[in-house]
C-alpha cells in the first residue's frame, strides 16, 4: 500500500505488481508471485482498484493512507468483546495533541444539527 500511496502523493499513475516488486527490492526479499498475490487479495478485499493494461493489471489505492488506518483500526474493534472498553483504553494511550484533536473532531461532530 505504501509504495501505491507514494506513486499517487508524486502524481504517478496507477502500479503493475512489476512495478510494486521492483519498489519493495530494495527493503524486502519478496517473490514477485507473492507481491501479485497481496495485490490480487487487497483488491478483492476493496482496498485497491484494479484495470487491465494488457496482461498486467494496473493496481490503485481506492483509499487514502488515513482511511485505510481508519478500516483497520474499526476491524480491530470488531474483534473486541467489549468496544467501549477498548475504546476507552485507546484514549487512555494517546499523547495530550492526539486528545486535542479528540476533542475538536467531537465538537465537530456535535454542532452539526442532526438530519431531518
Amino acid at each position: 500500500m505504501e509504495v501505491l500511496w507514494a506513486r499517487e502523493d508524486a502524481g504517478g499513475q496507477a502500479a503493475t505488481a512489476r512495478d510494486v516488486s521492483r519498489a519493495l527490492a530494495n527493503d524486502r526479499d519478496l517473490a514477485h508471485t507473492t507481491v501479485m498475490t497481496v495485490l490480487d487479495r487487497l483488491a478483492k478485499k476493496g482496498f485497491l482498484a484494479r484495470e487491465r493494461d494488457g496482461r498486467a493489471w494496473r493496481y490503485r489505492p481506492v483509499a487514502s493512507r488515513e482511511g485505510y488506518v481508519t478500516e483497520l483500526m474499526l476491524g480491530a474493534l470488531n474483534e473486541t468483546g467489549d468496544r467501549d472498553a477498548a475504546l476507552a483504553h485507546f484514549v487512555r494511550s494517546v499523547s495530550e495533541d492526539e486528545i486535542g484533536v479528540i476533542r475538536e473532531t467531537l465538537a465537530g461532530l456535535m454542532s452539526k444539527e442532526p438530519p431531518a
